[in-house]
């Protein structure tokens, strides 16, 4: 389906952009009144380390749970994961494309985009045809800050392109929000160069709701977390503890443990204070 600019049904927050595409071309089930919903968009690096991608499912899978649509560029990495994550928790998520509509790009991400398309659309504003390009994928982040209410940057390094999305996002009074990393690291670098510029650091998902003026819905049952989280939180409500003593007692490496205890805390499982975590219910 092609829709342009002066159709009714286009877009109203990317109509309003500085450099509006003058055509969307869109591809799924759902309908084009979509793409006018309340929603986030979670970006970051291709090469993603293993807490980028836990934290970015986690993140699409809650966003989605709160109703939200989430919004990524269907590459590999944060964008997949953040996209994945959506439709685990049976939300909708929307993958703009930065080649023509009629691409699977990367090809490793095509049967992801289908289960996208049951519920939900790619869209791209580039016709069938038109291949892939370096200076496509920048461009096209102008479309992805341009369709949702915040941008969160998940792991970026200084040159990323999900940092071309939060320059979008910030030049259209959108809400940035980045998810602070090791300061050593160099997939940090990015984000926490954000901050510094004065993104709103993300701890959790609530911050992002609470910014939007969105409550939370009541969970019935337990989130649906990985077994390492499942371990860990069961540690946890042995007895309260620090990372070392949950690594002891979960048997499990450190590097899990840290991701573990940053997906229970993005599900609302456990809260920490002065190093130590506890139950948060």
């Amino acid at each position: 389906m092609k829709m342009l600019r002066s159709n009714q049904r286009f877009p109203e927050r990317l109509r309003a952009i500085f450099d509006p595409p003058p055509e969307l071309f869109l591809r799924g089930a759902a309908e084009p009144e979509l793409l006018g919903r309340r929603s986030v968009a979670i970006v970051g690096a291709r090469s993603c380390s293993t807490y980028g991608s836990q934290v970015a499912r986690m993140l699409g899978r809650e966003l989605a749970t709160a109703g939200l649509v989430v919004v990524s560029g269907l590459a590999r990495g944060v964008d997949g994961e953040a996209h994945r994550g959506a439709l685990e928790a049976g939300g909708v998520t929307v993958g703009v494309l930065g080649c023509g509509i009629d691409r699977d790009y990367p090809a490793v991400n095509a049967t992801l985009s289908r289960r996208m398309e049951e519920q939900g659309l790619v869209v791209s504003e580039y016709g069938p045809g038109v291949e892939p390009a370096p200076w496509r994928f920048p461009a096209r982040n102008r479309i992805i800050a341009g369709l949702v209410e915040a941008v969160v940057v998940v792991e970026a390094r200084e040159r990323s392109g999900a940092l071309i999305t939060a320059d979008f996002a910030l030049e259209e009074g959108r809400e940035v929000f980045a998810v602070p990393g090791e300061i050593t690291a160099a997939l940090s670098a990015g984000t926490n160069a954000l901050l510094k510029l004065g993104a709103t650091p993300l701890t959790s998902t609530d911050d992002v709701l609470d910014a939007l003026g969105i409550e939370r819905s009541p969970i019935s049952g337990e989130p649906d977390v990985s077994e390492s989280a499942v371990r860990v939180l069961a540690a946890v409500r042995d007895e309260p503890a620090g990372p070392d003593e949950l690594t002891a007692r979960a048997s499990l490496d450190a590097g899990a443990v840290s991701v573990a205890l940053t997906e229970l805390e993005l599900a609302g499982l456990v809260v920490s204070s002065e190093g130590v975590y506890r139950p948060a219910r």
